[in-house]
């Protein structure tokens, strides 16, 4: 007579090792032109972007976003400094209304 035990191990294992796969990856996010890495936690590893030009100017309350309308305070915690000493803007695309997560900001130019 056979055990009905072998299979169940099997799948036990096959779930640890699954399992153990899973938790044991680092979440990463992806780098921006200039070589530095977006954290994680502002891109979701896909939402971020060099922005030129007029998409963000400095107004009397903070950055003025061209893109979504809003004015990010400088104070705000979504406000980062650029490594690369530019503009990075980090928002869901495709979404309507979407807002900034975050905004990677040079120094400032006054």
């Amino acid at each position: 007579m056979r055990s009905t035990r072998p299979p169940a191990r099997m799948l036990f294992l096959h779930f640890g090792f699954v399992v153990a796969v899973c938790i044991g990856r680092e979440a990463s996010a992806h780098s921006s032109p200039s070589g530095w890495y977006y954290p994680y936690q502002c891109c979701s590893d896909r939402d971020c972007q060099p922005v030129h030009g007029a998409a963000i100017t400095e107004g009397p309350e903070g950055y003025v976003v061209e893109e979504t309308g809003e004015v990010i305070r400088y104070r705000d915690s979504r406000v980062k400094s650029s490594p690369d000493g530019e503009f990075h803007l980090c928002m869901q695309p495709g979404k309507v209304g979407s807002r900034a997560i975050c905004l990677f900001v040079p120094p400032r130019s006054f």
